[in-house]
Order: structure tokens, then sequence, then C-alpha cells
């Protein structure tokens, strides 16, 4: 059976969802999205996406097209026409078709896309044994510019530093903000374990919010692990005992290198673990 997709609220096979090639969506990545996972058939956080999606279009002034208790409807009822209980679901709000020209008030019709498929961000030998990153040339996004807590659907500043990566050999890029500072990775926030407390860059440092991250942070305050968001700087993470990623499609990722300089002792350190074993049981419940 072929993947259905949701469209404005009607499932369809994947190969007849379409919308136009006018659609300012495509033409100039103006509209809105979300990546949430789902576990034992439950959407993980999904008032706190869609808290996440209404804030990111209130802020590029796009009308959402339907109430949010039928958005939550609509991602439920694709995960289940899939047969999805393990996955991921994309959820996109485009500005809809309108002119060859910027003008977004020439768009009508926004469209509301659903995608439930399954995903394996990283094979599991990096949860295992942990990433190797590098410093990315290709800063993030100035917030004067475009604020990165805004999820748009204009991701090539992000795209640009994963080539970097990907070109260096590794999988994932730090990301570093305007000022200098650690901002994030290209899909994933980042945080540190430095004498046993758990640091993460603040969201004045140009990060996007993460659902996974907030998660993390939670988590930490139950188990009695110190917390902090700060400016954190690219030295920090070179003497860092533990570093590690999070992001609704990573999870929680371990990182032993940064720009060739060993983290720790190489491996995934016992907080990262003691977290990572957390999020799995937070996820199930």
């Amino acid at each position: 059976m072929s993947l259905q997709i949701s469209i404005n609220g009607q499932l369809v096979p994947k190969e007849d969802a379409k919308i136009s090639v006018f659609d300012h969506g495509l033409l100039y990545g103006d509209g809105v999205f979300e990546g949430m996972r789902s576990y034992a058939g439950k959407i993980f956080k999904l008032d706190d996406h869609l808290d996440r999606l209404w804030d990111s279009a209130q802020a590029i002034c796009l009308e959402i097209p339907m109430p949010r208790e039928e958005m939550a409807e609509h991602c439920k009822a694709t995960l289940a026409a899939n047969n999805i209980i393990d996955g991921y679901i994309r959820l996109i709000v485009t500005r809809g078709a309108g002119s060859l020209g910027l003008d977004p008030n020439r768009c009508s019709n926004p469209q509301v896309i659903i995608i439930a498929d399954k995903i394996s961000l990283y094979p599991a030998e990096y949860y295992e044994h942990g990433l190797h990153l590098v410093t990315a040339s290709t800063i993030r996004n100035h917030p004067a510019a475009l604020n990165p807590r805004i999820k748009s659907l204009n991701y090539l500043n992000n795209i640009i530093a994963k080539m970097e990566g990907l070109q260096a050999g590794c999988v994932e890029a730090l990301m570093l903000n305007h000022k200098g500072d650690v901002a994030e990775c290209t899909g994933d926030n980042v945080f540190i374990v430095n004498k046993g407390v758990l640091s993460t860059p603040s969201t004045d440092s140009g990060i996007l919010e993460g659902i996974t991250r907030n998660a993390v942070l939670e988590i930490a305050d139950q188990l009695g692990i110190p917390t902090r968001q700060a400016t954190l700087t690219r030295h920090d993470l070179f003497v860092a005992d533990e570093c590690f990623l999070t992001g609704s499609a990573a999870e929680v990722v371990p990182v032993v290198q940064l720009d060739n300089r060993t983290i720790g002792d190489g491996k995934p350190g016992p907080i990262t673990k003691r977290l990572l074993e957390a999020f799995h049981k937070l996820v199930r419940q």
C-alpha cells in the first residue's frame, strides 16, 4: 500500500500528493514546519510542537487554516493510516500559491501537509561510539535577519553548513552565531557536561528552542543533575568532559570529537548515557 499523505486534511497516496508550483513554500521557503516523533503510537510532545508551529507562523504573519485540535487529529490520523507505531511526522504549513513576486499578500490557500514515515537519522554505531564534528564556517542566521527560533521552510543556512560537515567526513557540523559563540548544529541542539554540570546555549545565542532539548533539561532536573543555559564557546566544548546533541529525529546522540580534539576520554560519558536511558523511558510512558 502506498504511503498516505495528508493534504489539507485529505489523505491521498504519495504519488498523488501535490501542491502548486506557484506555492511560496516552494518558490521562497515561505512557510513553517515541525518534525515530530511517535513512540508506541503516541506523538511525543505534540502540544509543545503545535505551540512552536503556531509561534513560528505568528512570527511570519502566516495564518494557519485550521484549529489546533483539528491539526492534532490529522497528525494522529496520518500515523494511523500508515500503520506507523514508532515513526516520524513532518508537519508543514506553506504560504500557499501566489505570483512569482515576493508579495505574500498575493498568496491564497495556505497548504497543510502531513507526512508520516519511519526514520533513522544516524546508524546505531554513532549512539554507541559517538559522533565526530567539525565547526562550519557558515554561521547561524543573525536573529535580526531570520531568527532561528522560527522553524521556517528556509533551511539553506543549515544545509550549507551540513555540506561543510559532510565534505569533512562528518555527519554533523557545529554552527557558531554572529558573535562567534556556539549556537547549535545543523539540525540538533548542543549540550556539554563539565564537572557534573550540564550546559547548553541559551535561546539568545541564536538557536531553535528544541523540544527534545527542553525535555532533556527537565529530565536532568528530575535526576538532580545541575543545569545551566548560558553562552558557550568552542573552547568550552574542547575542554568538556562530555558532549551530546538532541533533536526530534536524532533523539540524544553522543559527541566524542570536535575539530580533531577528543572530548573527554573519547567515549560517550556517564551522564550522557544516563540521560539517554531516561529519555528512552520518558518517550514510552
